[in-house]
């Protein structure tokens, strides 16, 4: 058996994450400038490598934390991405994810330390190696997902207006909704529950926020926005 192994190739097994952000009604990404070769001083994703004592769930999980501070992150497995000459540094097998995480709540220090910033999703520089190609088909699936599961709320504060939860959906599917049928849906979902709290940052009158209850959702989880 162990020559079975011995008599195969090795190869690095990479991580790399696609971190979403929503503010001031725009769909963000978290990208760094590499200080390292190859391809230093280019734009790129967070990545890392799987060790030995870890899983690549695992591993996905720690480098999103080394670059943000935070765990219990909402992520999902995009595919892998193996091409030969993918890296020019090596022989490396990358597994993407992406994460949707809450803008107000990650580590500044720690991002800054990384050289990280966030970027318009609809104005991306270059990135290096296949990271286009992994933005692209994350931003598929969470616009496929976010069509039947609750996910967005994950990148909502606790408390939102109807109006920061429009144009959410709208950053995500990168299409104007009508917010007359749009307010329709949401006045059906019991689980969308408005709060006796307003928000009075954009008008002397103010919008009432509204918040999300998992607890009523997961009792009628249907769901389409």
């Amino acid at each position: 058996m162990s020559s079975y192994y011995s008599s195969n190739p090795k190869f690095y097994v990479g991580i790399d994450c696609i971190i979403f952000g929503f503010n001031e009604g725009e769909l963000n990404l978290l990208l760094l400038k590499r200080n390292f070769e190859p391809a230093m001083g280019n734009w790129s994703l967070m990545g890392g490598f799987v060790q030995e004592s870890e899983s690549v769930d695992d591993a996905a999980k720690r480098v999103l934390a080394e670059l943000t501070g935070l765990d219990n992150v909402y992520m999902e497995q995009v595919g892998s991405f193996g091409a030969i000459d993918r890296d020019p540094g090596e022989r490396v097998i990358s597994i993407a994810y992406y994460a949707l995480v809450n803008i107000n709540e990650y580590d500044r220090d720690l991002v800054q330390q990384h050289n990280a910033f966030w970027v318009n999703i609809n104005e991306l520089p270059p990135l290096v190696f296949d990271h286009s190609a992994m933005v692209e088909k994350a931003r598929a699936l969470m616009q496929q997902k976010t069509t039947t599961e609750p996910i967005g709320f994950n990148l909502l504060p606790q408390l939102f207006t109807l109006s920061q939860l429009q144009s959410l959906y709208e950053a995500i599917y990168g299409e104007n909704i009508d917010k007359r049928n749009f307010r329709k849906r949401i006045a059906e979902m019991d689980y969308i529950e408005k709060t006796d709290k307003i928000d009075k940052t954009s008008s002397k009158r103010g919008a009432a926020l509204y918040k999300f209850n998992e607890k009523a959702y997961r009792k009628a989880p249907k769901f389409k926005i």
